[in-house]
């Protein structure tokens, strides 16, 4: 896969140089871009794979070079390499399929790029945007801030979400990442798709296996992907699940 560098350090297109290249499979296209402009030109010219691309720079700065890839029939998929991790929904508001704070450890690099496909511009339009940004339904992906940077969780890989205090616990099949947003926001957005059992839980529906009720008279939800685990139902909502059940 072909790799432009565009960055207004020119230390850190160096570094970045130096880490693709050693990387198996990946060519750093030369010469590297050193703003959002000189960017733009380079990706119409050398038709890159794959853009490591940095936020703050001068003139157009990195996310909006992005918008302004969006708009293309065929765009380059984009990694953003940052100082600042304060751009995160913003750079996934843009399509963004990578996020990588500096400096940029070679394993996450690896990882990132391994992730990053060349998306057609319906794919990059659906890609983690929220309904009420884009017009265009719920997001496809959720994004989470994890040790290896911003970490996206396809939607049809979530078994459920449960609420813990000020975060919320998103269980997915390979494994489980923390969310910053409410509960109740997520079920406002993907209600169609997951259904309550708590008021702290939201399941998704095609994951439901069977309601099983304990001898104690609590009730049970065994979900597919849970390897035998099961979530309680409260009281309140066990005719809902029982109904949702009948129809599936």
């Amino acid at each position: 896969m072909n790799v432009l560098i565009v960055d207004d350090e020119p230390l850190a297109r160096e570094r970045l140089s130096r880490m693709v290249g050693e990387l198996e499979g990946y060519r750093v296209l030369e010469p590297a871009a050193s703003n959002g402009e000189e960017a733009l030109t380079l990706i119409d010219s050398l038709k890159p794979d794959v853009v490591l691309l940095d936020i703050r720079m001068p003139g157009l700065d990195g996310l909006q070079v992005a918008a302004r890839l969006c708009e293309r029939e065929a765009p380059p998929a984009v990694i953003f390499c940052t100082a600042h991790d304060e751009f995160a929904l913003e750079a996934f508001q843009v399509s963004a399929v990578g996020y990588l704070v500096k400096p940029v450890r070679a394993e996450n690099l690896s990882e990132a790029l391994k992730k990053a496909e060349r998306p057609n511009r319906v794919q990059l339009a659906a890609l983690t945007r929220p309904a009420a940004e884009s017009g265009g339904g719920p997001r496809t992906h959720i994004s989470a801030r994890t040790r290896k940077g911003i970490e996206l969780v396809p939607l049809d890989h979530v078994v459920y979400f449960i609420a813990d205090h000020k975060y919320v616990t998103l269980r997915h099949e390979g494994g489980e990442v923390l969310l910053d947003e409410p509960l109740k926001a997520l079920e406002d957005e993907f209600g169609d798709r997951f259904v309550r059992i708590h008021r702290n839980a939201l399941v998704a529906r095609e994951r439901i296996e069977r309601l099983q009720r304990t001898p104690l008279g609590h009730f049970q939800l065994f979900l597919k992907g849970l390897d035998g685990d099961s979530l309680v139902v409260s009281r309140r909502h066990v005719a809902g699940v029982r109904k949702l059940m009948q129809s599936l």
